[in-house]
């Protein structure tokens, strides 16, 4: 038995018990049996590279944890990991500034796996008024801006509703992914300070369903008004790119028609997504 072998077993059995599948389950998924798994989980049997990859599609291992699979059992990784400035890229880059600059007036930005902006519009500098310029420095991270007490966190109106919906995705996304330093933000952003309730919330709650009964808005003060936000979140099907696959385009629709209107005064040579 070998450390590469055993290795790669530890890990996929981790997998394995992440996504709450037994070897049973994983086998049939995979074609193959449960008695194989079982010899690979405990590093008696040394999985082929197509056996690797096929059990890391059937456990959705991320594209990143994936290479580091086939490390682990002693091949190299399948896929790259291409920075977005490298000329290959320049399509890639291309298409996203399109998208961006066609949604505008409205904010949309590209994040990569840290919540990094990448790329974003005119429309976010409506998000990031009165944010305190460190934040603002590269790497610009949008969890940080949105959360931390100098950042956007005192004008958003809903802010313990807002909060919660982001701290609950990181953790979906740690739990998905197990990455390590995806943690440490998280960690960070919870020992942030709450800012003082807003007079526009209610009371006794800040809950908006009755208002936005399809989907929490974010709720954020800018010049003298209350913009609402609908958040969306796209990624790429299929990527073959460590980089790639860590992307996501992140739109904010407006949630109301005065929302809308607003950015278009803000913004007034772009009509928006849909104009004629």
């Amino acid at each position: 038995m070998t450390t590469t072998t055993a290795g790669v077993g530890a890990l996929l059995r981790g997998w394995r018990e992440r996504r709450r599948i037994s070897q049973l389950e994983l086998a049939l998924r995979a074609d193959s049996s449960a008695r194989h798994i079982s010899f690979v989980e405990t590093g008696r049997s040394r999985p082929s590279q197509a056996m690797v990859l096929r059990l890391a599609e059937h456990l959705d291992v991320p594209v990143r944890e994936r290479n580091a699979l086939l490390v682990a059992a002693g091949y190299a990784p399948a896929y790259p990991e291409t920075p977005l400035g490298d000329p290959a890229m320049h399509p890639l880059r291309e298409s996203l500034d399109r998208l961006l600059a066609a949604y505008e007036p409205y904010p949309a930005l590209v994040l990569d796996g840290m919540y990094d902006v990448v790329a974003a519009n005119q429309g976010v500098g409506a998000l990031l008024e009165g944010v305190a310029p460190h934040l603002l420095r590269p790497p610009l991270n949008a969890m940080r801006v949105t959360l931390h007490p100098e950042g956007m966190a005192p004008r958003i109106r809903n802010f313990r509703q807002w909060r919660g919906h982001l701290l609950e995705r990181i953790e979906r996304q740690i739990t998905m992914t197990g990455h390590g330093p995806l943690r440490a933000l998280y960690e960070e952003l919870t020992a942030y300070p709450a800012p003082p309730a807003h007079p526009e919330e209610p009371a006794a709650s800040d809950d908006t369903e009755g208002i936005f009964p399809f989907a929490l808005p974010m709720r954020v003060g800018h010049g003298g008004r209350v913009l609402s936000f609908i958040s969306t979140a796209t990624t790429f099907n299929t990527p073959m790119d460590v980089t790639v696959s860590e992307l996501a385009i992140e739109t904010f629709l407006p949630a109301d028609p005065e929302t809308a209107a607003a950015l278009r005064s803000l913004t007034p040579r772009a009509a928006g997504p849909g104009s004629r």
